[in-house]
C-alpha cells in the first residue's frame, strides 16, 4: 500500500458521533480554556474566518496546547484550516499532529481539492510517525458550484467522514440571506449525499449566526434530526445542550424502538417479516429504524 493511500473500508464504528461540534477560535485563550467544560462531542478549534489575518501566526503556534487543553474530556478535537494553499500548508504543518481527529475543510468545491489535501496529510503523517489516516475530513459546502459535485466529494477519500453546509457562505454565495426556503434544498443535498456514502450529514435549516433565539434553534434542530441530519455546529456554548438534546432519542422513541424491536423477534418467530403496533404496519425499514434509535440511546 503506497503513502498515498488509507484503508478504502469506513466501518461502522468509526463514525463518530456528533450532535454538536463547537466552534472556539484557536487564538482566544479564554474560549480556549473552558472549551472541555461545555459539554460539546467535538470542538473545532478555529484558524479561518473567526481568526483576524494578522492573529493566525499566532493562532497556529497556540495549536499543540489549544488542542491539549479542549480534549481533556474526551471531546473529539477537530481543527478548521483555511482554504489558501500558502495559509493551508501552514496550517497542516501544525494540525497534523497527535490528539487532532479530523479537520474541517471550508468552501470544498471539488474531489480533486479533497485528495490533494489528504495526500498531503499521508505525507506529513508518514513524516511524523503517526497513525495513517486516523485525521478525518468534515467537509464545509459552501457555494453552488460545489453541489453539482457532491457525490463525488462525499466519496473522495475514505477520510471523509462528515459534510455540512456553510448556511452563511453559501447564502453570500448566491446573492441571499440565510432563511429557510433558500437553505432546504441545499442542504437536503448535502444530506442526501453524505448518507449515500456513509457520513455523518450535519446541520439544520437556518443561520448558525442566530444563537440568541433559543426556541427558534430548538424548532429547526428538531426539524433537523427528523429529516434525517445527526448533528450541527455550533457557534456559542448556549447552542451545544440544545443540539445534544435535539439530536438524541427521546424517552418515548426510546419505548417505541423497544416495542417494536421486541415485537420484531416475536414476528419473526412466527414467520412474518411485517406486523403491526398501534395500528401501525412496522416492516424491515421500520424495524432499522428502531435499532439506530437504540444504538443513538446506548441500548440495542
Amino acid at each position: 500500500m503506497g503513502r498515498d493511500t488509507i484503508p478504502a473500508v469506513r466501518s461502522a464504528t468509526s463514525v463518530p458521533r456528533w450532535r454538536s461540534l463547537l466552534f472556539v477560535p484557536a487564538h482566544v485563550p479564554r474560549f480556549v480554556e473552558k472549551a472541555h467544560e461545555r459539554g460539546a462531542d467535538g470542538v473545532i478549534l478555529d484558524l479561518e474566518d473567526s481568526v483576524p489575518q494578522d492573529r493566525k501566526d499566532e493562532a497556529r503556534r497556540q495549536l499543540p496546547e489549544c488542542v491539549r487543553k479542549v480534549g481533556r474530556k474526551g471531546a473529539s478535537v477537530l481543527v478548521r484550516v483555511n482554504r489558501g494553499l500558502r495559509a493551508l500548508a501552514a496550517d497542516l504543518d501544525v494540525a497534523v499532529a497527535a490528539g487532532v481527529d479530523a479537520l474541517v475543510l471550508p468552501k470544498v468545491d471539488s474531489a480533486e481539492w479533497v485528495l490533494e489535501v489528504a495526500n498531503a496529510i499521508t505525507e506529513l503523517e508518514h513524516e511524523r510517525n503517526l497513525v495513517p489516516g486516523r485525521i478525518r475530513f468534515l467537509a464545509q459546502i459552501e457555494t453552488p458550484a460545489a453541489l453539482q459535485r457532491l457525490a463525488a466529494i462525499a466519496s473522495a477519500h475514505p477520510r471523509m467522514v462528515a459534510m455540512a453546509l456553510g448556511p452563511e457562505d453559501f447564502s453570500a454565495a448566491v446573492g441571499g440571506t440565510p432563511e429557510f426556503d433558500l437553505l432546504l434544498a441545499p442542504n437536503l443535498a448535502v444530506l442526501y449525499a453524505a448518507r449515500a456514502a456513509g457520513l455523518v450529514p450535519l446541520g439544520f435549516i437556518g443561520s448558525i449566526g442566530e444563537f440568541s433565539d433559543i426556541s427558534k434553534l430548538r424548532e429547526a434542530t428538531m426539524y433537523a434530526r427528523r429529516l434525517g441530519f445527526a448533528g450541527a455546529l455550533a457557534i456559542h456554548p448556549v447552542q451545544v445542550a440544545i443540539l445534544n438534546h435535539a439530536f438524541s432519542p427521546g424517552t418515548g422513541e426510546i419505548e417505541w424502538a423497544r416495542r417494536v424491536v421486541a415485537a420484531q423477534k416475536d414476528a419473526a418467530g412466527r414467520g412474518l417479516w411485517a406486523f403491526a403496533i398501534d395500528g401501525k404496519m412496522i416492516d424491515p425499514p421500520v424495524v432499522r429504524r428502531a435499532h439506530e434509535i437504540l444504538a443513538l440511546a446506548g441500548s440495542d
